[in-house]
């Protein structure tokens, strides 16, 4: 019996540096096959194709015409423009843009009531399970410890904090059963006075070209816990991206998270 056809991917900014992570860890997956690469209108690789004959286009509405999933890795608005015209297409679509606004978390949820989305600050399968280890710890250390937590980026980051850290922050206080926003702490500078209970401290660095690093420090008296995460390349966020995009394509509308795919309980 033939195998089933394999399905069908775009990838948004294809000849960029995730895009040819992207490209590379699709074809080291059998169910999935690269059929459309969309860039920013104007880029001098529009209308270039690689090796197996697909094109780059500008045109976003074309490019979803030839897949069945959209992994992307672009930015807040770009996303947004080519999720809603994704929903219209019922074009399953994974991104892992970060730096979105409340508004924009919203339409994005919005949009999910469309098509199946799954949307993730970070696709490496390791950051996945290292936020599943921060909501373990959290819960089972209890109030008496400090979490504060550490990030570090190359130079070009736009936002900060990263998106992976706030994921961190939040595993922290899901576990305290608390609003992550009402303990947040992003900027200490000055007279700032005792470390509010219960607060947790994230603090972005930026410089070089370092792919991601985290760390989650819990603090007690005597002692601490350290829970690290250190990137060297971009590919395991390509390869968790295209791990997750086999999983989703064919999945009923809906907003998914990372860990439904690798079965974080």
């Amino acid at each position: 019996m033939a195998a089933p056809a394999p399905h069908r991917v775009l990838v948004v900014g294809a000849l960029g540096r995730m895009g040819h992570c992207v490209r590379e860890a699709l074809a080291e997956e059998p169910s999935l096959r690269l059929s459309a690469a969309l860039e920013a209108p104007g880029h001098p690789g529009i209308g270039s194709q690689f090796a197996d004959g697909v094109e780059v286009l500008e045109d976003a509405e074309a490019a979803l015409a030839r897949c069945d999933v959209v992994i992307d890795f672009s930015q807040p608005a770009v996303t947004l423009a080519l999720l809603r015209a994704a929903a219209d297409a019922r074009r399953a679509f994974v991104t892992g843009t970060t730096g979105l606004s409340e508004a924009q978390r919203k339409e994005l949820a919005a949009l999910a009531q469309h098509t199946a989305v799954l949307h993730a600050p970070n696709f490496s399968v390791a950051v996945n399970v290292l936020a599943w280890l921060t909501h373990q710890a959290a819960a089972k250390l209890g109030p008496g410890y400090d979490a504060e937590i550490v990030e570090l980026h190359h130079a070009a980051k736009r936002d900060a904090p990263s998106g992976t850290a706030l994921a961190l922050a939040e595993a922290v206080a899901a576990a305290r059963g608390v609003a992550l926003g009402e303990h947040l702490v992003l900027e200490r500078a000055g007279e700032t006075g005792a470390r509010p209970e219960a607060s947790i401290g994230v603090q972005a660095l930026r410089g070089g070209d370092n792919p991601g690093e985290h760390t989650v420090l819990f603090l007690g008296r005597g002692e601490r816990l350290e829970l690290v995460h250190r990137s060297a390349t971009r590919d395991h966020f390509a390869r968790g991206a295209v791990r997750a995009a086999a999983w989703l394509v064919g999945r009923a509308p809906g907003l998914y998270r990372m860990d439904e795919v690798l079965g974080l309980g």
